[in-house]
């Protein structure tokens, strides 16, 4: 299954905030040529939220057309509501994505075994494979290690992107469900540990505007070379705690757009990072780049 830096890439929109495919491809092709190991699109980063049904299924089409098998491509269609995740996970079960990221319900607060249930519900109704998603600073809700161990049981599940930065669910969850499972951190500030505690991977928000610098990073990591590995992570120590100055994807959309990668529009209730929030973000490009 998949390994390394995984980009949880932004969309990029055009002035008039409709989806800007030129801008998409543009970025796709930088994260071929820079070594990234992998693409999530249209997760929290990529603005799922804000993306209409028809959009949301284009958005993954258009991705994989012109990723053309280069890299993987895991699609982002979780919901809080188990039928539209299905129904959209369905609509693009037919493309060539590599595996469906699929977010623990926000606003309705399940129980866990209303999380066991919803889960198992998708992973039953689509061919492709499933990520569990767990960030409960966003959803209010938390997918326990308990509850993923009788996730993991699912011929279709194979793995969780887990951004809670708690390190020791590293430990808890490879345990639980055994060395098969694969374990993705979801926090750009505790990757590196995640990864040299038995990760697999990291879905990154830094991989958008370092995505050279996160490959080497996570390679050296997943081969637990713990030094080589903290070597390279410190320059970019300020990105993975800077691009969440304020709510992702605010500051890496702007970070993008310094880099000349697309243009920074957001659509509502997003807006441009802040004038105080600016030289912040580009002290952290600066560190990085000087590296």
């Amino acid at each position: 299954m998949f390994q390394g830096s995984l980009v949880a890439l932004v969309t990029p929109m055009t002035p008039d905030l409709a989806v800007d495919y030129a801008g998409l491809e543009r970025l796709i092709e930088h994260h071929i040529q820079a070594g990234t190991d992998g693409l999530v699109i249209a997760g929290t980063t990529g603005e799922s939220a804000t993306l209409a049904k028809g959009e949301h299924i284009e958005v993954i089409r258009r991705a994989c057309e012109i990723v053309a098998g280069r890299l993987p491509v895991i699609a982002g269609t979780g919901s809080n509501s188990t039928a539209q995740t299905i129904e959209l996970s369905q609509a693009v079960d037919a493309l060539p994505v590599d595996a469906y990221l699929v977010v623990t319900p926000y606003y309705n607060k399940p129980t866990q075994e209303g999380l066991y249930q919803h889960f198992t519900a998708i992973a039953d109704a689509v061919a492709k494979p499933v990520m569990l998603y767990n960030v409960p600073g966003r959803t209010a809700v938390d997918l326990l290690p308990e509850t993923v161990a009788r996730l993991a049981q699912h011929d279709n599940i194979f793995g969780i992107k887990e951004a809670t930065g708690d390190l020791s669910r590293v430990t808890e969850i490879k345990s639980a469900c055994g060395d098969d499972f694969m374990l993705y951190s979801g926090d750009d500030a505790t990757a590196r540990e995640f990864m040299l505690l038995g990760g697999h991977g990291v879905v990154s928000v830094t991989s958008n505007v370092a995505p050279t610098q996160m490959h080497a990073m996570c390679k050296a990591a997943i081969a637990g070379n713990a030094d080589e590995a903290a070597q390279l992570d410190a320059p970019l120590s300020a990105l993975h705690n800077d691009l969440f100055v304020e709510s992702n994807p605010i500051p890496v959309k702007w970070a993008v757009a310094q880099l000349g990668l697309c243009d920074g529009y957001l659509r509502l209730p997003l807006t441009e990072l802040s004038e105080s929030a600016r030289p912040v973000v580009q002290a952290a490009l600066d560190q990085a780049a000087a590296g």
